[in-house]
């Protein structure tokens, strides 16, 4: 068994774990790691947890420190630095006349390298770019190309709903979405309908998408032939959350549906959720990162 901590290096990143080195750190404190991009300064996300040795995640660096006044000052002034670094490097972009949007700059603790993260149609030859860029700041360039989602995620905003974007307020991660959740649940596959602001599939689709896939093992899809009390017939009609089905009789085709409960029909052939492929194709975009 060992202790390890959770520690985010943006307000709402990915957790990464680190080795407390004894120390009994709490959620909320700043602590100096290395990491891939060099020494960093992050923000303790997940108190210290005892857990199995199995379970440790490999490789498990110690923490250098506990961030001090000095340290939190030189975080402060990178954030000043970045603000700048972004200015110059929207010149130089307009400059290149590069077909590319700036969203964030970061510098790394350290100073030892500044990122540039960006959103682009295509690919773009930004080697002239990142010359330039090294010259005007003397130290190592990273330029990243990122997807909408990311972009949303960093810039925040907010939702159909009226509430801040989940990426930006509490989604560590991004988790997949797809069409058929959205068919599943019984959504409009109309774009505006389904997709967020960042113009993909709405993360808030899989929050719920577990309880459907339950509701769908025991209720009768739309065309499914079911037994009622008053005959056979085929469902027109199917709220997962209510539990009402809406069946045509066969007795009487003509006639008004009627609605029963689904602990009141039988099943007796069960139908498919089914895609049109050309509707599939339109709606592909919206499942990409």
């Amino acid at each position: 068994m060992a202790f390890i901590i959770g520690v985010r290096f943006r307000d709402v990143g990915k957790i990464y774990y680190f080795d407390p080195d004894g120390r009994d750190l709490e959620k909320g404190q700043h602590v100096i790691v290395e990491t891939v991009r060099g020494i960093e300064c992050g923000e303790v996300a997940m108190p210290n947890r005892l857990i199995a040795d199995d379970d440790i995640p490999q490789p498990l660096k110690k923490i250098i420190r506990v961030a001090d006044g000095n340290d939190m000052k030189i975080v402060a002034d990178n954030k000043e630095k970045e603000k700048k670094a972004f200015d110059i490097c929207v010149q130089k972009i307009k400059a290149h006349k590069l077909k590319m949007k700036l969203i964030n700059v970061e510098y790394t603790f350290d100073g030892n390298k500044i990122l540039f993260y960006f959103t682009a149609e295509g690919r773009v030859d930004f080697r002239e770019l990142v010359k330039d860029l090294a010259y005007v700041f003397r130290t190592r360039i990273e330029l990243r190309q990122i997807g909408v989602r990311d972009e949303a995620k960093m810039l925040g905003g907010l939702g159909i709903c009226g509430r801040p974007f989940c990426c930006n307020s509490f989604l560590g991660e991004f988790e997949p979405v797809s069409i058929k959740m959205a068919k599943e649940q019984g959504m409009s596959l109309n774009p505006v309908k389904i997709s967020g602001t960042c113009g993909r599939l709405m993360c808030c689709l899989k929050y719920e998408q577990s309880a459907y896939t339950d509701l769908l093992k025991t209720t009768p899809k739309v065309g499914a032939v079911v037994s009622t009390p008053d005959g056979k017939g085929n469902v027109i009609d199917a709220n997962l959350i209510t539990g009402k089905l809406t069946v045509s009789l066969h007795k009487s085709p003509n006639a008004a549906a009627r609605t029963y409960n689904v602990s009141e029909v039988t099943l007796i052939k069960d139908a498919q959720i089914k895609i049109d492929k050309a509707e599939l194709e339109k709606l592909k975009k919206l499942e990409k990162d």
